[in-house]
């Protein structure tokens, strides 16, 4: 509630303040003017940023890796996209700070060690994510393998292969072709 209470409420009021107070200091017209010089240097900027992002993401595919981080800075850029265009200087300045790779790289980085990734290939399922000391989806020193009581944290690597068992339908038909006495 006290997020939407500052989004909805807090900031508009914040905005209108800081509107008036430039132009009472260089002038409506040029207000309104730097206002829309915003939006248009933050919708090329946009474009810019969205293009090199998608065509990131696009390699990641292609080399058949999870483009986790493009994703992330597409929806940044989408944040920093729509705060550019809401009037206004303080919404300008948050949706430039999403617009630059910089201050972008950061906060996908950020949103990354929050997010949780799952998947699930055969009967084999896999969580990771970015979780404190004992924690975890699957609750306080536990993880996608049981409980590990007195675990240090989630920090540690496992890594293995494994291999698909069941019959392909092609080499079983094979087989049962060269079983079968011919009439």
């Amino acid at each position: 509630m006290g997020v939407f209470l500052f989004l909805f409420i807090v900031m508009p009021i914040v905005e209108m303040t800081i509107l008036i107070k430039v132009g009472v200091a260089i002038g409506a017209l040029n207000t309104v003017g730097l206002v829309l010089l915003t939006a248009v240097i933050g919708a090329a900027l946009l474009r810019q940023q969205g293009l090199s992002t998608l065509l990131k993401a696009n390699q990641r595919l292609n080399s058949g890796e999870l483009p986790a981080r493009e994703v992330a800075e597409g929806l940044i850029l989408a944040v920093g996209g729509a705060l550019l265009l809401t009037p206004g200087f303080v919404t300008d300045g948050i949706g430039f700070l999403c617009l630059l790779p910089g201050s972008r790289h950061w906060l996908a980085g950020q949103a990354l060690k929050r997010m949780v990734v799952a998947g699930q290939s055969g009967n084999f399922t896999f969580r990771a994510g970015s979780f404190g000391p004992g924690q975890g989806p699957f609750g306080p020193g536990a993880d996608p393998f049981g409980p590990r009581p007195g675990a240090p944290g989630r920090d540690d690597i496992i890594e293995g292969e494994y291999r698909d068992e069941t019959e392909r339908d092609r080499d079983r038909l094979d087989r049962d072709d060269k079983s079968d006495p011919k009439p």
